[in-house]
């Protein structure tokens, strides 16, 4: 049984991540995370922990700790 994923810290954000890539990720998310106003300091924890990551799932992960994760359409 695996557990239930916790909301996101900003659940009213959502970004579409069309690839794997790291970077592609982080990008997408400091960029929604500042039209949203979110601290800097706290953009960069984020952005530190997705480059961190060291698998595309592990990048999936981080993301969906602090904001919702569309697939791509």
């Amino acid at each position: 049984m695996t557990a239930a994923q916790p909301s996101p810290s900003r659940s009213d954000l959502r970004v579409t991540v069309h690839s794997a890539n790291r970077w592609a990720v982080a990008a997408a998310v400091r960029q929604a995370l500042r039209r949203a106003g979110v601290d800097p300091a706290e953009i960069d924890r984020v952005v530190d922990a997705v480059v961190a990551a060291e698998t595309p799932e592990r990048v999936r992960d981080v993301c969906r700790r602090w904001v919702r994760v569309q697939p791509p359409s």
